[in-house]
């Protein structure tokens, strides 16, 4: 019997002692609760998403912004620069235009300081002239009134003849025209659309007329209308991030009227003072496109009359940029000029040239190709940038 009991008592000590074994913290199917030196070290969600974000904030600003539809609005991130304002500036640029323009000017100066003027010398003259792009009627005209003040002057230095050379330039070019820039809608946008053949730089034009603009303390949106060309929507945007100007874009091969219209429409919604509205190049040759720009202004017109319809035209093209003028002219009755490039191997005679054609004046040129080398035309920093010193 003692035996038995005995036997009993190591069992259940056994039993126990397993059960014990099997049910410590750490063991068994149900891991149970892990001890201190177990547990990993405690992280607050603050240290896990920076900022307090919970999973789905980060998830949301990792997603891509969906694409820009037509009448978007795209909003320029900051910061945004401070342009310099457009007083002045071709002065400050005279040095550009000094460099691509003196042979023309060193030319004539050097032909006009001769003691004798022979009809051979005067012949060469006028072969200047129209070399340098101002017409075959402009420089015939410009040779007969100074061989008329040669005659009542006699002999002459170096200064004189600057003065002279100066002074027929100066009335070739300055015939009156307001080269006022109409920024101001009287309460509404004003606006302004860009026009131009393909590779001329309008949307560049419009990206520093747009800075042109904010430098003197204006509201600009840009409205990115050439819609066939992506890179064209995608290079305006850039341009107004820069200064803070707003841009309104649409889908590629979006009807460009459509994206004129809103950008319109936006310009009014946010009371900017101008609305600038960029379109896409065309060949002055294809009527189908020529008919488009009409229809694109008559949409704008709908909203807000159209204050300027400015031409890019580059300046290096010459007498085929007249041509070219002259149709855009025809189909939506330009206002102004902007010539592009005149800081290349363009000849400064075109700007006597495209106004005599056009019965318009230039109100805008590009010297070059930083962000704020366009500049509103001023004859006199002009002619004399031309003839350089005496």
């Amino acid at each position: 019997m003692e035996f038995v009991i005995l036997s009993v008592v190591i069992l259940l000590v056994a039993v126990l002692a397993v059960g014990f074994y099997l049910l410590r913290p750490g063991r068994g199917s149900g891991g149970g609760a892990p001890t201190d030196e177990q547990a990993p070290p405690s992280a607050s969600i603050d240290e896990i998403l920076p900022g307090g974000a919970t999973g789905s904030d980060t998830l949301e600003a990792e997603r891509p912004a969906p694409p820009p539809r037509a009448g978007d609005t795209v909003v320029p991130e900051a910061p945004v620069e401070t342009p310099p304002p457009s007083a002045g500036r071709l002065v400050r640029l005279r040095a550009r235009l000094a460099r691509s323009q003196s042979t023309f000017g060193r030319s004539l100066l050097n032909l006009l300081s001769r003691d004798v003027l022979t009809d051979d010398d005067w012949d060469e003259i006028e072969d200047t002239l129209i070399t340098a792009d101002v017409g075959v009627t402009p420089a015939a005209q410009i040779v007969a009134d100074l061989r008329t003040q040669v005659k009542v002057l006699g002999t002459r230095d170096l200064v004189e003849v600057r003065s002279m050379l100066k002074d027929e330039l100066v009335k070739q070019i300055d015939t009156g025209m307001d080269r006022t820039l109409r920024t101001d809608g009287g309460g509404r946008p004003a606006v302004l659309m860009v026009v131009g053949v393909n590779g001329t730089g309008k949307t560049t034009t419009c990206g520093k007329l747009g800075r042109v603009l904010v430098g003197d303390g204006r509201t600009v949106v840009l409205g990115a209308a050439d819609t066939f060309r992506a890179a064209a929507a995608d290079q305006l945007e850039t341009w107004g991030s820069r200064v803070g100007a707003s841009v309104v874009r649409g889908q590629e091969g979006t009807d460009p009227a459509s994206v004129a219209f809103d950008a319109v429409a936006r310009g009014i919604a946010d009371s900017a003072d101008t609305v600038i509205v960029d379109t896409a190049g065309r060949l002055h040759t294809k009527t189908g496109l020529m008919d488009e720009l009409g229809k694109v202004k008559r949409v704008i017109e709908k909203q807000a009359p159209v204050d300027e319809v400015l031409l890019v035209l580059d300046a290096t093209t010459g007498q085929n940029g007249l041509r070219q003028a002259r149709v855009f002219a025809e189909a939506v009755a330009v206002t102004g000029i902007v010539l592009t490039k005149l800081d290349g191997t363009a000849k400064g005679g075109i700007v006597i040239a495209v106004q005599r054609e056009l019965g318009v004046p230039v109100k805008l040129v590009g010297l070059g190709e930083g962000p704020d080398d366009l500049a509103p035309f001023e004859t006199d920093a002009f002619v004399d940038a031309i003839l350089g010193d005496a």
